[in-house]
């Protein structure tokens, strides 16, 4: 009986540094890679965000702008759809945009419903990084957005255009 009962024991010692080496391992792995699951690095994004940020203006003035966000995967994880609305006290903007991502690269489509412009999408994809550009007939801007966990930074570069840079700091769920 003392050899099964140090058998057990060791058997025990044994699960329970194996999952103790699970659970470090996992704390080591990147958070986002998680999320997305499938392989899609739109997989962690679905799901309303709201936030502020700043408008920097071709004449040089900035304000400060309220945002929300709404992202839903079509048809699987690799095909997303946003709606982003954002306000200031004298500029509006609401973008749409449906995008596909396909191994690494992303292409698509957006429009600006206040302006009544809209044109393509395309760029890239890894991680937590979405990188794209948005071209039109009038209107090219450079996006980056970055997503870690329940926080999003998004930053749009438009020179040459009213709206010369948006910055927007997102959170999952917030009011």
């Amino acid at each position: 009986m003392g050899f099964l009962s140090r058998q057990s024991t060791r058997g025990l010692r044994f699960a329970v540094r194996q999952a103790l080496f699970l659970g470090l391992l996992s704390l080591l792995v990147s958070p986002g890679l998680a999320e997305r699951g499938a392989g899609s690095p739109f997989a962690a994004l679905p799901g309303a965000w709201t936030g502020t940020g700043t408008i920097a203006m071709s004449n040089g003035t900035k304000e400060r702008i309220r945002c929300r966000a709404a992202y839903r995967l079509e048809g699987g994880s690799a095909n997303l759809r946003l709606e982003l609305s954002c306000t200031s006290d004298s500029y509006k903007f609401e973008l749409r945009s449906q995008i596909t991502y396909d191994g690494g690269a992303i292409s698509g489509n957006w429009d600006e419903a206040t302006r009544g412009v809209g044109g393509n999408i395309t760029g890239t994809a890894t991680g937590s990084q979405i990188r794209a550009r948005a071209e039109g007939q009038t209107f090219t801007a450079i996006l980056a957005m970055d997503t870690r966990g329940t926080k999003q930074s998004v930053s749009i570069q438009s020179p040459g255009s009213e709206m010369s840079s948006v910055t927007i700091e997102l959170a999952r769920g917030s009011r």
